[in-house]
């Protein structure tokens, strides 16, 4: 750190807290805040080039400390969820939210690292045009290498129609690449003084936002659903029986006359498809709606292997309209720290989050439930993030997704919202409706432009009635993925191989 200019240290501080700003607080995103990421790179660029040159090593500093900043402040609710359901003292929390922010904050490092070794060998503003292709094959590695692909650049801008017209062929990468390059035209005028060009970046800038504020014309609805929302506590140990009492009622109530389906969440009750008294509820339900049912439920599988004889499941429990049960989805991308335990001898310390909620076993399969001839792809809570998975849903016959998840972990910090907001972008991309059914909220109907188009009010017990439809067209995305971003990455390389190569010949 010695030698950089603390013009670069403000300069990314700024761009730190310009990211964090971009993202969910405490509720929806206002439009001048989500415009902020047409600008919030731009400082952590002009630190990096647009002064003198700086060595590999302070690239990859300046851009840590930016990346720390970042999902200190937006991704704060980890704290207090470590502390409030993980047993951990507050100061314990703390210091799971910095580590998670030191671990995941080498992106941004790598970010300002590879620019750093594209700048020995290319000019400033060749670097700056890089710039796009490097951050999309640095989002890529989140979501491949450490899973966690939370608050992609794109995601502010899941409100805006126009850049999201993108996603359902580039993915949220060609958002994000979008927005970056932007910065980078702001990032050049402002390095080489060309404040009318500034000025007239900006101006595109606001006309796509502002144009991007008028939605598509409504997508129809032809079929309903019925989304029940308990609102259990995560600190009350709820019985089975008493819950059903309470939740079946009000299902039947919610429901209305054709719906198609009945969804209840992830959430604490206790349900387990080994226990038959909870399998003859819900088919009882089923057939007395003439519903198909997704139960968010633990899929119990006794196999007599230690250490427990069994193996449990965070499932989706499936129900015919004829109250036949259809078997099950299992969850299979498992949170770190929350249900199962990563490099469990080194993160003893961090058992307590995990005894709260128990520790699952990872599925298989990506099924696809077929009660009526259309295909439903379940997801549950954390999957929402991954892009590539839940596009594999839509891929293998899904008409309609679901998202069940429970949120109540994360209390009214940012999280929730945030969530969500990647929820709707895995609508857009593959151009499905997506039935959002929560514990505690946002539990709602998202339509394929990413609206969300009925919603029940959060922290209350309800059952709400929502519209949505069914789809067989495959977007791009759908079919091939993440060409884009995989592009973008190659390219990097090629020409990070190229440089190399070319330093050398001339040595």
């Amino acid at each position: 750190m010695r030698g950089v200019p603390g013009r670069v240290w403000a300069l990314v501080l700024a761009s730190g807290v310009l990211q964090v700003l971009l993202f969910p607080i405490a509720g929806p995103v206002p439009v001048w805040r989500a415009a902020l990421s047409w600008v919030a790179l731009a400082p952590l660029l002009v630190a990096l080039l647009g002064g003198k040159p700086l060595r590999v090593r302070d690239f990859a500093l300046a851009g840590y400390a930016c990346g720390i900043l970042w999902y200190l402040g937006s991704c704060y609710w980890v704290m207090p969820t470590m502390y409030l359901y993980g047993g951990m003292s507050k100061p314990a929390g703390f210091g799971i939210l910095l580590l998670f922010a030191l671990y995941l904050g080498l992106y941004h490092a790598l970010f300002g690292a590879l620019l750093g070794v594209l700048r020995r060998f290319l000019s400033p503003e060749n670097t700056l045009l890089a710039s796009p292709f490097v951050w999309v094959a640095v989002e890529l590695a989140r979501a491949r290498i450490t899973s966690f692909p939370w608050d992609q650049l794109g995601i502010a801008q899941v409100d805006n129609a126009v850049l999201t017209s993108l996603a359902p062929w580039g993915g949220v990468y060609a958002i994000s690449f979008v927005l970056v390059a932007v910065n980078v035209a702001l990032a050049w005028a402002w390095m080489e003084k060309k404040w009318r060009i500034a000025v007239g970046v900006l101006g595109v800038a606001a006309v796509i936002q502002v144009a991007g504020m008028f939605r598509n014309t409504p997508v129809a609805t032809h079929e309903v659903a019925t989304l029940v929302q308990p609102n259990l506590s995560e600190s009350q140990r709820y019985g089975a029986a008493s819950l059903l009492q309470e939740l079946v009622p009000l299902s039947q109530q919610g429901s209305s006359a054709g719906s198609k389906i009945i969804l209840w969440p992830e959430s604490p009750a206790p349900f387990a498809t080994s226990d038959k008294n909870f399998l003859q509820a819900i088919a009882a339900l089923a057939s007395a709606t003439h519903s198909a049912a997704i139960i968010g439920s633990e899929g119990v599988e006794v196999d007599g292997l230690p250490p427990r004889g069994y193996k449990a499941y965070n499932s989706a429990a499936l129900f015919a309209a004829d109250g036949s049960y259809r078997g099950r989805y299992d969850k299979i991308h498992l949170v770190p720290f929350g249900e199962y335990l990563p490099f469990a001898s080194i993160f003893q310390f961090a058992g307590g989050l995990v005894a709260e909620v128990g520790e699952s076993d990872r599925g298989h399969l990506r099924t696809v439930f077929r009660p009526d001839g259309h295909g439903y792809g379940i997801f549950i809570c954390y999957e929402s993030i991954f892009a590539d998975e839940v596009r594999q849903f839509v891929k293998n016959g899904a008409d309609v997704l679901v998202n069940i998840s429970n949120d109540g972990w994360y209390g009214d910090t940012s999280a929730p919202w945030q969530h969500l907001n990647m929820a709707r972008m895995r609508a857009i991309e593959n151009h499905r409706w997506v039935l959002r059914d929560t514990n505690n909220g946002m539990t709602g109907a998202i339509d394929p432009d990413g609206n969300l188009r009925q919603h029940a009010e959060r922290h209350i017990r309800t059952a709400i009635a929502v519209g949505f439809g069914y789809s067989d067209q495959l977007t791009f995305y759908t079919k091939y993925g993440d060409v884009f971003a995989y592009g973008c990455s190659l390219l990097v390389i090629g020409v990070l191989l190229w440089g190399v190569n070319k330093q050398q010949v001339a040595s």
